[in-house]
Parts: C-alpha cells; structure tokens; sequence
C-alpha cells in the first residue's frame, strides 16, 4: 500500500515540458529522458530503463500498441472511475534520484501519490496533464545545451557511422548524423521491423527523421 502525501512546496514553480529521449552516456542499456524549462534554456537530464523510455516513447508518437502497456492500462482505470490527474511535480533530487508525486481530484476529493519519475511522465504525457519542478531542482540539475560538433570529425565519421548499428551509437549527435546518412527506404525499412519487434524508441527515431526531412522537403 503506498502512502499518500500531503508534500506542500513554497518554491518557485517551474513549468516542464517533455522534450525527448536519447540514449545514456552514463548508463549502458539505458536513457536519458530531456525535460525542458518551458520558458528558459535550461535542460533537465532523466536516467530512464528500457522499459520505462519505451513507454515514454509510445506516448510521444502517439503510437498504439498491440497490447495495452501498464501506464496505459493505468489511465483507462483511473478515466472509469472519472479520477482524473491534474499535474505531476518533481519535488526533491536527492543522491541521484528525483522523487515525483501525481496529483489526483474526483472532482470531489484531492489525493497526492508518490511515484516514480519515469512513471509519472508516462503517465502524464498520456493525459496530457502539466509537469513541474521546483527553481531549486533546475539550478541544481539543470543543463544548457549547447552545439559543440566538429567539422573535422564530421568529415571522417560517416563511414565509420554507416557500419554501425543504432545501439552501438552512444552520442546523440552522432546517432542523429547516422540516421540523416541513411536512405528513406533503408529508414522505411527500419521503422517496419522496430514496430514489428515492439522496440519503440527506436521506431519514434525513425518517425522523427522522416518527419524531418519531410518538413525540409527532402522527401
């Protein structure tokens, strides 16, 4: 049975949106969920499982699985009984973890559950509820990212990016320069076989891509 909270801030609100997935530096078989200041530059970086970023990922594509996820099974439940899920808020970072809780209302009664921070999002992106943190947590853990690539190294990796695979890329920018290198049927082709094999990270980065080159009229 897990406890409810009745955890009151009095710090500045930050306002956080969801701005994707890549994979961990850090932590090999894991990711890196971004979440950004909705109105500043800073970036919050989310250790994130398999489990938990394909999840995530689901819900950001719009994709319907197969079969019903746990988060989704979880928000069909809580639509029955018309309890709906006002907001998501992060409100402690301590030792490397972030503690999340859901705000809950009935309409009648208000109830505040701790969760996991990966679960929460999940579940939030799938309601389309708001995310927020406290000023404290964003200049503790908050990041600007900033453009650092090479000319010379872009000059020299494509070959070398052409013979790998997605998994063994481990940088973003250079996993993002692998899939501008590959052909819109070889992306087709891979989209095809990451849904087939229910690997939906993978199957939103090449969705992305071909919605990025569509948008720049490459397609």
């Amino acid at each position: 049975m897990y406890a409810v909270l009745n955890y009151t801030s009095v710090s500045k609100r930050i306002k956080l949106r969801v701005q994707g997935l890549a994979n961990s530096q850090i932590q090999s078989g894991a990711y890196a969920l971004i979440l950004a200041e909705e109105e500043g530059p800073r970036r919050i970086p989310i250790i994130v499982g398999t489990a938990e970023a394909q999840s995530i990922a689901i819900a950001l594509e719009h994709i319907i699985p197969p079969r019903p996820l746990t988060h989704d099974l979880f928000t069909t439940f809580a639509h029955a009984f018309n309890v709906a899920l006002e907001e998501v808020y992060i409100y402690k970072y301590e030792d490397g973890v972030f503690y999340s809780e859901l705000r809950f209302s009935n309409g009648i009664r208000n109830v505040t559950l701790d969760s996991r921070t990966s679960d929460a999002i999940a579940i939030a992106l799938r309601v389309r509820c708001d995310i927020y943190t406290s000023e404290e947590i964003v200049k503790e853990c908050g990041v600007v990212l900033e453009d650092m690539a090479s000319p010379a190294e872009e000059r020299n990796e494509d070959e070398r990016l052409l013979e790998m695979e997605p998994e063994e890329i481990k940088d973003e920018k250079q996993l993002k320069k692998w899939l501008t290198l590959l052909s819109v049927q070889e992306i087709n082709d891979r989209l095809e076989e990451a849904i087939e094999e229910e690997n939906y990270e993978f199957a939103k980065m090449y969705k992305d891509e071909l919605r990025r080159r569509e948008e720049k009229g490459e397609l």
